[in-house]
């Protein structure tokens, strides 16, 4: 019974010595996200910790370009997420680096208050005198794809608020502060007391949604993680759960 005991020791020993990754300390990665990456990386928070059990993640959202002014001024992060290429190209980069990798999509609607008390049928009504519309501000990429559907509709409109982020335009609906707004399919699903109208392929825009790890973060192999994980089968997986489109497979 002794040596018995000896070796269930010796096993359970090396068992916990073998194991030491997943039960030890992990290493914190910061996430800088655009805003509309909210609830979906909430969720890929748990399956991509599963998968890398020497790291945890933290996600810090905002605006596309808020994120950018951020690192611009010194803050840290190890991998950021855009709502589009053009703010992507302005995260300041030191020596070589991979480009950014394309790894969701989306699409704009219109959102509106539940059951659509003003009868919005698409992007020509947001043109109609006295409808309160709410727009994501030019500089953010929300506000730049609206207003690329805009113009293809040939519609003329004066927001009566311009937004730092798409979250603030779900949220002026919901609360009844606007008639209605240009936003991405993904911000009017999972109760967010706001309905959609669609908006037609040829007026419509796709937004393109890109990630990359930064080379100044404390945890850049982290960083580079959350990315590959992103468009990995699971991270895709994920996406689509939450609406988004796949990302380009070319």
């Amino acid at each position: 019974m002794k040596r018995f005991g000896v070796v269930v020791f010796a096993v359970g020993a090396l068992t916990s010595a073998c194991s030491g990754g997943s039960s030890g300390p992990r290493h914190p990665v910061t996430v800088f996200a655009a805003a509309s990456l909210n609830n979906v990386f909430a969720a890929m928070k748990q399956p991509f910790e599963s998968a890398h059990r020497t790291y945890s993640l933290t996600f810090s959202f905002a605006g596309s370009q808020q994120l950018v002014s951020q690192l611009e001024q010194g803050a840290k992060a190890d991998a950021i997420a855009t709502a589009d290429r053009a703010t992507m190209d302005r995260v300041p980069k030191r020596g070589p680096h991979p480009p950014p990798r394309v790894f969701a999509e989306n699409r704009l609607v219109i959102a509106v208050r539940p059951s659509n008390p003003e009868g919005i049928r698409g992007l020509a009504d947001l043109g109609r005198p006295g409808l309160r519309v709410v727009l994501a501000a030019p500089a953010v990429p929300a506000g730049r794809y609206a207003r690329d559907a805009l113009g293809r509709a040939r519609v003329t409109v004066s927001p009566v608020s311009l937004e730092d982020n798409v979250e603030g335009v779900v949220t002026k609906v919901a609360l009844g502060e606007a008639d209605a707004g240009v936003v991405y399919a993904t911000d009017t699903t999972g109760g967010r007391g706001v309905y959609s109208v669609a908006i037609p392929d040829d007026e419509n825009v796709r937004a393109e949604y890109l990630a990359d790890p930064l080379p100044f973060g404390s945890e850049r192999d982290g960083g580079q993680a959350f990315v590959d994980f992103l468009v990995s089968a699971r991270g895709q997986q994920v996406l689509h759960r939450f609406g988004f489109l796949p990302a380009p497979t070319s």
